[in-house]
C-alpha cells in the first residue's frame, strides 16, 4: 500500500492509477464531511466532482505543503464556503424578488380591483331615478345633511330620508353585500 507522498509523488508525473487510488481512500472521507455541512446531496457531489477536478487538473503542478488529507479537507471546505455563500446570495435575492413581486402584485391587484367596483358602483348609482340619484348624491358626495338637502331643494326632510333609503335598498339588491359594504365604508 502506497503513502499519501507516494500517491502525491506518482500524481505529479500523471500516474492516473496514483490519482484513482487517491480517489478511492479519500472519497468517503470527503463525502460524509461535506454531508454534514451541506443538506443538498447534489450539492455534496458537485463540491467533491469540483475538488477532485482541480487534484487531476493541477496534478503536474501541484505542490503540497501540508499531508495529501489536510489539502484535500481544505479545498472541499473552501469549495462548500462557495456554495454556502452562493445559496445565501441566491435565496437573498428570491425572497427579495418574491417580496417585491407579492407586494407588488397585492398593491395592483387591490387597485385593480378598487377601480372596478368604483366603476360598478357609479353605473349603478347613474341608473337610479333622476330625483333620487340627485339626492343620492348630495348626500354621499357633497356631504349634505338632510335638513340642508331638503332646504336646496324645496322638499321635507322625510321625502330626503326615504329616497336615500330607497336608493341604498337598489344598490344593495343590485352590488351585493359585499359590494355595497364596501361602498358604505368607501365613503
Amino acid at each position: 500500500m502506497l503513502t499519501d507522498n507516494e500517491l502525491l509523488a506518482l500524481l505529479n508525473k500523471g500516474d492516473e492509477n496514483a490519482f484513482s487510488v487517491i480517489y478511492e481512500r479519500y472519497w468517503p472521507l470527503l463525502l460524509r464531511h461535506a454531508k454534514r455541512m451541506l443538506s443538498d446531496d447534489e450539492d455534496v457531489r458537485d463540491v467533491l466532482q469540483e475538488v477532485f477536478s482541480k487534484l487531476w487538473n493541477q496534478a503536474f503542478d501541484l505542490e503540497i505543503n501540508t499531508t495529501l488529507a489536510s489539502y484535500l479537507y481544505a479545498l472541499t471546505r473552501n469549495r462548500i464556503l462557495n456554495v454556502i455563500a452562493h445559496q445565501k446570495v441566491r435565496t437573498n435575492h428570491i425572497d427579495s424578488l418574491s417580496s417585491f413581486m407579492e407586494n407588488e402584485q397585492v398593491a395592483t391587484d387591490y387597485l385593480v380591483r378598487e377601480r372596478q367596483l368604483s366603476l360598478l358602483i357609479e353605473k349603478e348609482i347613474a341608473l337610479l331615478p333622476e330625483k333620487m340619484r340627485v339626492i343620492f348624491d348630495l348626500s354621499r358626495n357633497k356631504h349634505l345633511s338632510y335638513k340642508e338637502i331638503a332646504q336646496k331643494l324645496s322638499i321635507s326632510e322625510n321625502t330626503v330620508k326615504k329616497q336615500i333609503n330607497n336608493a341604498l335598498k337598489i344598490l344593495r339588491l343590485k352590488l351585493g353585500l359585499v359590494a355595497f359594504i364596501t361602498f358604505l365604508l368607501l365613503k
